[in-house]
């Protein structure tokens, strides 16, 4: 396969690499007149804020969910779930969900269907306002660059499990433009078999009036100023959040390989991927 200009090769065999570079994100719809862009901005600003005053308040299930969904209606983003209204499957423990990685929307559309325990890059941390959020929320950080810091990750996700939380992984471990391509990850899958937790998968899509759309993707040398600018001109964007059944591993049969396979069968369906 052919590396587009601009794409950057990973610095490690194994780190996660997505051939997506913002040459892939379009709108599929006119963009929103400068009035509108200029309300939107306005109501976005003061929707972080109220989330930033709420202090460690924001930690509370609740008070994310309201302000997650608060914060994609700023943006004139629609949410549609189907497939079921919380994303925790029932049991004695926690759930691992997981989705295919477009954007950093998907956190703030999956928050406001149920908060749970994000795993997100530690980049976040230091983003404007989104960072400081996201590290009250709870979020979990992974340094995506060093493999020797995975192992106390998976035992922190596990510890979380069987103390009943859910936690939110994509192990794609990278965007793509459309959701569709690279092979998941297996590690996180090893935190669900050390702690006997269900897997639950879920497919996220993002449509402009019906139409599939890249407006929202967060790929190649994108940062969070040029994506914010680009999701508050797009016009009609709906962000479609399917939640599908459960998996539960069979301890004696299901390794990490065979879990991970699974759940992305689950997530990617029948579609085929953007890039070869």
């Amino acid at each position: 396969m052919t590396v587009p200009l601009g794409t950057h090769l990973p610095a490690h065999a194994w780190a996660a690499w997505s051939p997506c570079t913002t040459g892939c994100v379009t709108h599929a719809a006119r963009r929103v007149p400068a009035t509108r862009v200029a309300r939107r901005a306005a109501v976005f600003g003061r929707s972080v804020l109220g989330a930033l005053l709420c202090g460690r308040r924001i930690a509370e299930p609740e008070t994310l969910r309201i302000r997650a969904a608060a914060v994609l209606d700023s943006l004139g983003i629609r949410l549609e779930v189907a497939g079921g209204t919380t994303l925790s499957a029932p049991g004695g423990t926690g759930t691992l969900v997981v989705a295919n990685h477009i954007s950093w929307l998907d956190i703030v559309a999956l928050l406001a269907v149920e908060p749970v325990v994000m795993l997100a890059k530690r980049e976040i941390a230091g983003w404007p306002l989104v960072g400081p959020l996201a590290t009250r929320a709870g979020t979990l950080y992974i340094d995506r660059g060093s493999l020797r810091e995975l192992p106390r990750t998976v035992r922190e996700m596990a510890a979380l499990l069987r103390a009943g939380r859910s936690v939110m992984a994509f192990p794609q471990g990278i965007t793509w433009c459309a959701g569709t391509g690279g092979s998941f990850r297996r590690a996180t899958f090893q935190a669900a078999l050390d702690a006997g937790a269900p897997v639950r998968p879920v497919t996220l899509d993002y449509v402009q009036h019906g139409v599939p759309t890249t407006v929202a993707a967060f790929v190649g040398e994108d940062d969070f100023g040029t994506s914010l600018r680009r999701v508050i001109r797009a016009d009609g964007l709906t962000v479609r959040v399917a939640v599908h059944r459960p998996l539960r591993p069979v301890h004696s049969a299901d390794d990490r390989r065979v879990l991970a396979a699974r759940a992305q069968a689950t997530v990617c369906g029948a579609r085929l991927p953007v890039h070869g």
